[in-house]
C-alpha cells in the first residue's frame, strides 16, 4: 500500500494529513504556531516556525497512523498564499515573512497601479492590485527596508518556502503563483513584462508547474528524520484554497465551493478565462491543469467568530475545557436561542479591512442596532449571519458574472456548526452540501501528490474517486425571505460608512 502526505502550511498553524492510494484519510495531525503583528494591520511570521509545525505534524501523523514511513510515496504542499518569504543568496531568512492579511501596503499598490495601469494589470494578472498581494510587499521592503532589499536573492510564497526545506528546490505552481500580482493567468507563467516594470530580477522567482507535476524528491537529511525513503516525490502542490478545491471536489462548471475559515473564500470553477472588469473578484488559475477559477475572498470570516471567543466568550472557553467540548460549539448553541436577524443586530466583519468586494484595508468591524434588549446569544448570531452576508457579495458577482451556481459544497469551521449551515443555505439559496473529509486544502495536496505519482490519471479522476459529499441542506423558505430583506439593509452599510473609516484610521 502506498501513502501520501498533504501538508497545509496555513496561518494558525500546519496541519498535515494521511491518505492511502485509494484516497481514505488515514492520519491528520496540527501544529500551531504564533502570529506577530507589530503594528496595526501588520501580520507577520517567522518562516522556521513553519518549518518546525511541519516537522512536527509530519512525525505526529506518521506515529498516530501507524504506518510504516517507508511506504510514503509522495507529498503534495499547499498553504496561506500571498505571504513573501526573502532569502538571500544563502538561503537564508532576512525578515520575517509579510502575510497575505497584512495592509499595510496601501501606497506600494497606487504605486504599482500608476506606473503599469490598472488596464495593462488587469490584462496580463486579471487582478488588481491589492494590499494581501505579493508584489507590494517587496515594493515595500525597498521603500522602508533598502538594506534588505538589497540583499534579495529569491521571493518564496509560504509553501514554497517548505518546499525548499523538504526538497532543496525553489518551485512553485500556478495557482498560488497568480495571487502575486507578478503572473500572467491567462498564459500561465510568470509576467517578464510586470517584474521589470517594477524593476525585480526575474530570477528572484521560482519555476512554476502544474499543480500535480513532480517538482523534486525530498533531501537525505529529512528522510533520515522521518523515517522515510529518499526517493519520495514533491510536487508543486497548490496555495490553500485551489487545494482546497481540490479536496472538495469542485473540478467542474457548476460546482462552488463556500469555506469559512480564518478568511471566507467563495470558489467558482471555470473553463475558462473569465474575469469581473470591475475587480472584485479574483481571477487565477486552478489546481486542475489548463483550468481557472473565480474567487471571492473576505478577510475576517471565521476570524471574526474567533476575536469574538477570544474577547467575549471567556465563560464559553472555560465551560468547554471543563466539558471537554469546542467553545465555538457552545456558542453556536447560544447563537440557536436568538432569532434570525439577531434582533435587529447586524455585523460588519471588517475587522482586518477587506478584500471582496471592498478593496479597502481601512474598513472596520460593525454592530450596527445595538439595544439594551440585545443579549450575548444575539452577539453571536449577528457575527455569523453578518459574515454569511460578506460571503453572500461574491456569490452575486460570481452570478454577475454568468458562472452558474448548481450546488455549494461548504467546508471550514462555518461547515460543522448545523445552524451556520443552515444560514448559509438561506442566505446563498442554494442547496448546501457537506463533505466526507472535512480537511480542504491538506487533503487537497495530497491527492495531488497521489496524481504525480500516477496512482490517479488525472485530478477529476482523484476527485470522483476519494470525495463524498454528505448531508444536504435546502434553503428554508422562510429564512430567505427573512435574510433578503436583511442582506439588503447589511450592503446599504459599508457606503454609508466607507467615508469615516480612512479618517478614523488617520
Amino acid at each position: 500500500m502506498e501513502y501520501f502526505l498533504g501538508i497545509d502550511v496555513g496561518t494558525t498553524g500546519c496541519k498535515v494529513v494521511l491518505i492511502d492510494e485509494r484516497g481514505e484519510l488515514r492520519g491528520k495531525s496540527v501544529a500551531e504556531y504564533p502570529l506577530y503583528t507589530p503594528r496595526p494591520n501588520w501580520a507577520e511570521q517567522n518562516p522556521e516556525d513553519w518549518w518546525q509545525g511541519t516537522v512536527q505534524a509530519l512525525k505526529k501523523v506518521l506515529e498516530i497512523s501507524g504506518i510504516d514511513p517507508r511506504d510514503v510515496s509522495g507529498i503534495g504542499l499547499t498553504g496561506q498564499m500571498h505571504g513573501s518569504v526573502f532569502l538571500n543568496d544563502r538561503g537564508e531568512v532576512l525578515r520575517p515573512a509579510i502575510l497575505w492579511c497584512d495592509q499595510r501596503t496601501a501606497r506600494e499598490c497606487q504605486e504599482i497601479t500608476e506606473k503599469v495601469g490598472l488596464e495593462r494589470i488587469m490584462s496580463i494578472n486579471c487582478n488588481p492590485v491589492l494590499p494581501g498581494f505579493t508584489a507590494p510587499k517587496i515594493l515595500w521592503v525597498k521603500n522602508n527596508e533598502p538594506e534588505v532589499y538589497r540583499k534579495i536573492a529569491k521571493v518564496l510564497l509560504p509553501k514554497d518556502y517548505v518546499r525548499f526545506r523538504l526538497s532543496g528546490e525553489f518551485a512553485t505552481d500556478v495557482s498560488d503563483a497568480s495571487g502575486t500580482s507578478l503572473f500572467d493567468v491567462p498564459k500561465r507563467q510568470w509576467s517578464e513584462e510586470l517584474i521589470r516594470a517594477l524593476d525585480f530580477s526575474p530570477s528572484w522567482f521560482p519555476p512554476s508547474f502544474e499543480s500535480p507535476e513532480v517538482t523534486g524528491r525530498i533531501k537525505r537529511e529529512v528522510a533520515e528524520l522521518l523515517g522515510m525513503r529518499e526517493d519520495v516525490l514533491v510536487v508543486a502542490g497548490g496555495g490553500d484554497n485551489a487545494a482546497g478545491a481540490i479536496g472538495t471536489g469542485i473540478v467542474r462548471s457548476g460546482l462552488v465551493s463556500a469555506s469559512i475559515g480564518t478568511s471566507g473564500v467563495v470558489f467558482a470553477f471555470s473553463d475558462e478565462v473569465r474575469v469581473d472588469p470591475k475587480g472584485r473578484v479574483h481571477t487565477f488559475c486552478h489546481a486542475v491543469p489548463g483550468k481557472w477559477h473565480v474567487m471571492g475572498v473576505m478577510l475576517s470570516a471565521g476570524g471574526s467568530l474567533r476575536w469574538f471567543r477570544d474577547v467575549l466568550g471567556l465563560e464559553e472557553k472555560n465551560v468547554a475545557m471543563i466539558l471537554e467540548k469546542d467553545a465555538y460549539e457552545l456558542l453556536s448553541e447560544e447563537a440557536e436561542k436568538s432569532v434570525p436577524g439577531a434582533e435587529g443586530l447586524l455585523f460588519l466583519p471588517y475587522l482586518t479591512g477587506e478584500r471582496t468586494p471592498h478593496a479597502d484595508p481601512f474598513a472596520r468591524g460593525v454592530f450596527f442596532g445595538l439595544t439594551l434588549k440585545h443579549r450575548k446569544n444575539d452577539l453571536v448570531r449577528a457575527v455569523m449571519e453578518g459574515v454569511t452576508f460578506g460571503m453572500r457579495d461574491s456569490f452575486e458577482i460570481i452570478r454577475e458574472m454568468g458562472i452558474p451556481i448548481e450546488e455549494v459544497r461548504a467546508i471550514g469551521g462555518g461547515a460543522r456548526s448545523p445552524l451556520w449551515r443552515k444560514i448559509q443555505a438561506a442566505v446563498y439559496q442554494v442547496p448546501l452540501f457537506g463533505v466526507k473529509v472535512d480537511e480542504g486544502p491538506a487533503f487537497g495536496a495530497a491527492l495531488l501528490a497521489a496524481v504525480g505519482r500516477g496512482v490517479f490519471w488525472s485530478v477529476e479522476e482523484a476527485c470522483a474517486r476519494a470525495v463524498a459529499v454528505t448531508e444536504k441542506v435546502l434553503p428554508d423558505e422562510h429564512l430567505v425571505a427573512r435574510y433578503e430583506h436583511l442582506y439588503r439593509i447589511w450592503r446599504d452599510l459599508y457606503p454609508a460608512l466607507a467615508p469615516f473609516y480612512r479618517r478614523i484610521a488617520e
